[in-house]
């Protein structure tokens, strides 16, 4: 295999309370595909999110002890329709999140908003006109051209 590998196939949020974390998922209809008292696993188009304590993700990464921040990156799910991305901030916010920032129309010809998940990891949902999203909801930045 030629490196580098341009994926990323897991992604993992360190969470305070495990159980609340994932009720909260699990209220937006996502359902694991895994899950043990420590960490749980939800299959997504193209990599798998991963819930895990803060204290035992710091363990695990070699840093016992180490106090894990949140918010410094923002995840996304991008939607076909403005419907779609009403649709599931509203769906966050009655599952716990915290709004943000509602979704608007935004600068760059789009339409996003933001919340956090109760640990504070911050979501942005988002419909792009410029970038298709296939069948699967994997999104697809055309080449320039």
């Amino acid at each position: 295999m030629a490196y580098p590998v341009q994926r990323v196939t897991l992604i993992t949020l360190g969470v305070e309370d495990i159980a609340r974390a994932r009720r909260f998922y699990e209220a937006l209809g996502w359902v694991p595909v895994q899950a043990e008292a420590a960490v749980v696993f939800y299959q997504m188009a193209g990599l798998v999110l991963g819930l895990f304590g803060r204290a035992d993700l710091a363990a695990d990464q070699g840093r016992p002890g180490a106090e894990l921040g949140t918010g410094a990156i923002t995840l996304a799910q991008n939607f076909a329709t403005e419907a779609e991305v009403d649709a599931a901030y509203q769906a966050a916010l009655a599952a716990g999140a915290q709004g943000l920032k509602p979704p608007e129309a935004v600068f760059w010809g789009g339409y996003s908003g933001y919340y956090a998940d109760p640990d504070g990891h911050v979501w942005e949902v988002a419909m792009n006109p410029f970038w298709p999203l296939t069948a699967d909801g994997t999104l697809q930045i055309p080449a320039p051209g």
